[in-house]
């Protein structure tokens, strides 16, 4: 014990922290791990991880503790999804999805409507998903047609969304829909609807590459009628908290990446190590210990920078739209990258669903893409950079 032990929190994770990834890695190895590759192949909803995460109070660990929920802060939020990815990437995105879709709610609404949303979220009564993206409006979703008409003291909503994560299993969607269509992004509101509210239905699950376990669907919104007291923040306003939104979230896509490449590591240097050819171990092979350095190496500089990212998330520093982007825009090509290269020491046996690299491979993908391409993070970040907000760092 030497004399700046004492001051080892303020480089690296507290003993917190650190206990949080112990309890959320035993969970995932123990619950989620062993129906990975069967919820992959069935392409059904991770019921176990649901089951055991609502258990120990990670479905939705960023619900602060007024409303019932864990009080996570974002790095303990950011430590709880890269442990589960490490495993199962479809189970990740449970509390992934469920603080995207909550935290408008929680950024911008009401007190009351805090209280009652945020505290079921906590309480296990039903998933939150997040309803931005349509048919015709991905990444410029500003050019959103789902329009929200007021009507005494109701709004009425109409409009489909699209690639909505969880929809059918989530009880609460964020909707983003145009209050004034003449102005724009300023025009667009958000609003709490319900599963069950009259005119609400969802299309036939997507099929996708990756994540199969997590339903994709499109939401339907035919007269959806709510009450007034539904709107997250004032009229307007809806685009602003949706943006406010993404550059915390982003952070946990930038998790879940650096998670699943973890994971994919993991599983390469276990096998590289066993696998003899030639008469000795794959490792030996210089060639092979310098692709794994890469990987080791790119793997710990997206964790990094996302822990660096999760820290401004939870103080709210004004460089965090560029550092969100930046971490989930970097750990996701590393993620891409990683588990590409994983299934390549795997050879002919990564190429197969006997082994867990391929999965990995496919889940990773999407981190590229959902959130924001990452074609649209480097627009974020450029912006950022011509403001000046690395002069502030």
């Amino acid at each position: 014990m030497g004399p700046m032990d004492s001051d080892f929190p303020l480089y690296g994770l507290s003993e917190e922290h650190r206990e949080i990834r112990k309890v959320v890695r035993d969970i995932a190895e123990a619950k989620i791990a062993p129906f990975a590759a069967v919820v992959d192949e069935e392409a059904r909803y991770p019921k176990e991880a649901a089951v055991a995460l609502l258990a120990s109070d990670f479905h939705a660990p960023h619900v602060p503790e007024q409303y019932g929920g864990a009080g996570a802060d974002a790095l303990a939020t950011v430590l709880v999804i890269e442990e589960i990815a490490r495993v199962c990437v479809s189970s990740s995105l449970i509390p992934a999805v469920n603080k995207l879709g909550s935290l408008p709610v929680q950024i911008a609404g009401s007190e009351e409507l805090k209280t009652k949303y945020l505290t079921k979220l906590a309480a296990g009564e039903g998933g939150f998903s997040y309803c931005l993206s349509e048919p015709d409006a991905g990444s410029d979703a500003g050019g959103m047609t789902t329009r929200a008409v007021r009507d005494g003291d109701s709004y009425v909503l109409n409009g489909v969304k699209r690639w909505i994560t969880n929809a059918g299993e989530s009880e609460y969607y964020t909707v983003m829909a145009v209050t004034d269509p003449d102005s724009r992004t300023r025009g667009i509101s958000a609003f709490v609807v319900e599963k069950s509210d009259e005119g609400v239905s969802f299309g036939a699950p997507e099929k996708k590459l990756g994540i199969k376990g997590s339903p994709t669907k499109e939401v339907y919104l035919d007269n959806v009628r709510i009450p007034a007291d539904r709107i997250i923040g004032d009229e307007g306003t809806g685009f602003e908290t949706a943006m406010r939104t993404l550059d915390h979230t982003r952070v946990t896509i930038a998790a879940q990446a650096v998670g699943v490449a973890q994971g994919a590591l993991d599983y390469a240097l276990e096998y590289a190590i066993e696998r003899q050819q030639f008469g000795k171990s794959i490792a030996d092979f210089q060639g092979m210990q310098f692709l794994l350095a890469d990987m080791g190496m790119k793997v710990e500089a997206a964790r990094q920078l996302t822990y660096a990212a999760a820290g401004r998330s939870e103080r709210g520093d004004t460089d965090l739209t560029f550092f969100g982007a930046a971490a989930k825009c970097f750990a996701s090509d590393v993620a891409m990258e990683v588990t590409t290269n994983a299934v390549q020491v795997l050879g002919g046996y990564g190429y197969t669903r006997d082994y867990p690299v391929e999965r990995m491979m496919r889940d990773a993908k999407i981190t590229q893409i959902y959130e924001g391409t990452n074609q649209v993070q480097r627009i974020v970040m450029a912006r950022q950079l011509l403001a000046g907000v690395q002069s502030m760092i």
